[in-house]
């Protein structure tokens, strides 16, 4: 990635087992231009990259805000960030990248689970500015688990804020079938949060009658697979005719790695879209959370850190 470098000028603990961590330039600059729903790459220590949402105003270029939840089931890129990161550090990170943008819309409903509320955040933040028509309705596991409780409480858009906690009274969960019952064709849905509680909202859109194209989401991670009918399969690199089995149990990139064909990845999870890859011939098995359906259906390129074939033979633009 393109690296820019920054450092920790605050780390503060925003809900238990959720840290946020305010980045800037060590001369003062200005950083790179966001807009609402942006993340950044973030070169964790021990040499992993992570994916984060800005949850910071998106007019601010003098800082970066992420928050980072402590998840004892990460592959230690949260681990890292809560334990090994300091005030005061130094770490690189990409510019701004933006595949959960903002549409013009006359109503906008945004649906936060847990962490998913970063980007919403800044999405809330920005509608706000604008004097946009929209709710936010933010679900967590309690009060002590929410993160940015006091920040939305005493924000411009507080009264557009609901939360909803599972520890809670049933009277304020989540009433997703009602508050989505009709389509509206000037509203857009926005959310972002845990694989299920994506799935959740999506299918009850959908299941509502609500098009695709209102629908938007983004995951912080891929979501789950069942590759328990996995095989192998082969790639061919079209410009040498060189040729490598795929294991069941190996991603491309990894099969590629071994025999000396490197691919430049970020994430390994389908979501950034840094290994993007041309596919000439075969048809692919899509299992990332970056292209559209209409893009996947095109069958021209695919993330060799996650998808695979459905093919005896993928031919690769390499």
């Amino acid at each position: 990635m393109e690296k820019l470098e920054v450092r920790v000028v605050r780390k503060h603990t925003e809900a238990q087992d959720i840290t946020s961590f305010e980045l800037a330039r060590p001369d003062g600059a200005p950083l790179p231009a966001f807009g609402a729903g942006s993340h950044i790459d973030v070169q964790v220590p021990g040499g992993l990259t992570r994916q984060y949402s800005l949850c910071n105003d998106s007019v601010e270029q003098h800082r970066y805000r992420i928050a980072v939840l402590r998840d004892p089931a990460s592959r230690g890129g949260s681990v890292a960030m809560h334990d090994a990161l300091s005030e005061g550090d130094l770490l690189h990170i990409s510019e701004p990248k933006n595949h959960f943008p903002l549409q013009q819309a006359q109503r906008s409903l945004l649906f936060a689970g847990g962490i998913g509320v970063t980007p919403l955040l800044c999405m809330a933040q920005r509608l706000s500015t604008l004097g946009a028509d929209f709710a936010l309705h933010y679900c967590a596991r309690a009060p002590e688990r929410t993160a940015f409780r006091e920040e939305i409480a005493a924000s411009a858009f507080a009264a557009k804020v609901h939360f909803h906690f599972d520890s809670g009274a049933p009277e304020q969960k989540l009433d997703l079938a009602s508050l989505i019952a009709k389509p509206e064709a000037g509203t857009h849905l926005y959310v972002c949060g845990p694989s299920g509680f994506i799935a959740h909202v999506v299918d009850t859109a959908k299941a509502q009658g609500w098009p695709a194209a209102q629908i938007h989401l983004e995951y912080f991670g891929a979501a789950p697979q069942d590759t328990s009918a996995d095989g192998s399969f082969e790639v061919r690199i079209a410009s040498t005719g060189k040729s490598c089995t795929v294991p069941k149990d190996q991603t491309i990139v990894q099969a590629l790695e071994a025999q000396g064909i490197e691919i430049l990845t970020s994430c390994e999870q389908g979501v950034c879209g840094t290994c993007i890859t041309r596919v000439l011939e075969g048809q692919i098995d899509h299992r990332d959370m970056y292209f559209t359906d209409e893009e996947k259906a095109r069958n021209d390129q695919f993330t060799p850190c996650c998808s695979r074939s459905l093919s005896p033979v993928l031919v690769l633009d390499l």
